[in-house]
């Protein structure tokens, strides 16, 4: 009796195992599991047995019952689901479903088109810590001890001489520190500000700082260098003007901006009438950054320069609100 219960379950699980169709899970119930099936013909044979094997064989039965009920329902799921390699479950010559294709987010796209041209220009990518101390955010990149900047309301402070960085400046410090010139790196990353949210500000933005050190460095190479950098962006057309500025690690610094390329420079909406558009600032490195850094100030020079990513992801999308590229708002996004 106990033999032919354990043949009748594995003959079970077999036919259970290789059915392909609710007809076949059906004749498999009928065939073991029925009123005139195999197991209900062997427990009616129990009775035959010795009064002391009918306990064992009586569980027996009733463990395979519940073992094959359970697998005949999982069995009748996977079929339904479409499991079990059933023909009528999946037609392999319809054609298949195309997913929904991500795109890039607009600031970034606009990020790597910026580390492209640069990267065409010999420069090298660099990176830092968004998280900075006193020294490198302020004190060696020349900003006197009064510099309205290092307010806790202009700078984000976690501690007494820990903080936000306010730009990526802070990365040129940390390069020139581990690299003999000559030097050219971008630094594109997250920048924090205590500023009030509105459609052109942000208290988290992103920024590309560019920094090149060498022998000879003159501010012709800025200009030129800014230059192929506009054209890049967009277009040969566009030119570069400079305005004197200041800033506290460039000496000359100017704020420098483009011809208006929606308007050729006629004024229009875009550049608020005034044929320009201002990009950012820049200036030949302050000597006191030089030699802080422990650089032969007499021997080289060098010029720096960051812009707002947003700013031109904003330029080059029509994009009127900056809260937009970061609202997560597929609508927006799904248009680039």
């Amino acid at each position: 009796m106990i033999a032919k219960l354990k043949a009748m379950a594995d003959e079970a699980r077999a036919a259970l195992a290789a059915a392909q169709t609710e007809h076949d899970v059906e004749a498999a119930r009928v065939r073991f599991l029925g009123r005139k099936g195999e197991l209900r013909e062997l427990q009616q044979g129990i009775k035959d047995l010795p009064e002391e094997d009918r306990p064992e064989a009586g569980k027996l039965i009733n463990r395979l019952r519940d073992e094959l009920e359970a697998l005949l329902e999982s069995r009748q799921q996977e079929l339904a689901a479409g499991g079990g390699g059933a023909a009528e479950a999946l037609d392999v010559t319809l054609p298949g479903r195309i997913g929904r294709i991500a795109g890039r987010h607009p600031l970034m796209q606009v990020r790597q088109d910026m580390i492209d041209i640069f990267l065409g220009l010999g420069y090298q990518v660099a990176e830092g810590p968004e998280v900075e101390n006193h020294h490198y955010a302020f004190e060696a990149l020349n900003y006197p001890e009064d510099h309205p900047a290092m307010d806790e309301q202009m700078t984000f402070y976690l501690g007494h001489d820990v903080l936000l960085r306010s730009q990526t400046s802070t990365v040129q410090i940390r390069v020139m520190e581990q690299q003999d010139p000559p030097v050219r790196v971008v630094v594109p990353g997250r920048c924090f500000r205590r500023d009030t949210v509105d459609a052109t500000h942000s208290h988290t933005f992103h920024q590309l700082e560019g920094l090149c050190v060498d022998e000879g460095i003159t501010f012709a190479d800025l200009k030129g260098t800014l230059l192929a950098f506009a054209q890049g962006m967009f277009g040969p057309d566009v030119r570069v003007r400079f305005r004197p500025d200041f800033f506290p690690f460039t000496e000359p610094s100017a704020e420098f901006a483009v011809s208006c390329y929606m308007c050729g420079g006629e004024g229009c909406r875009v550049c608020s009438q005034t044929g320009w558009l201002e990009l950012g600032g820049s200036g030949m490195v302050d000597p006191n950054v030089l030699a802080g850094v422990g650089y032969d100030a007499e021997r080289y020079t060098g010029f720096a320069f960051g812009v707002g990513i947003e700013r031109f992801a904003m330029l080059r999308y029509g994009i009127e609100d900056m809260r937009l590229l970061y609202s997560g708002d597929m609508r927006m996004l799904s248009q680039f």
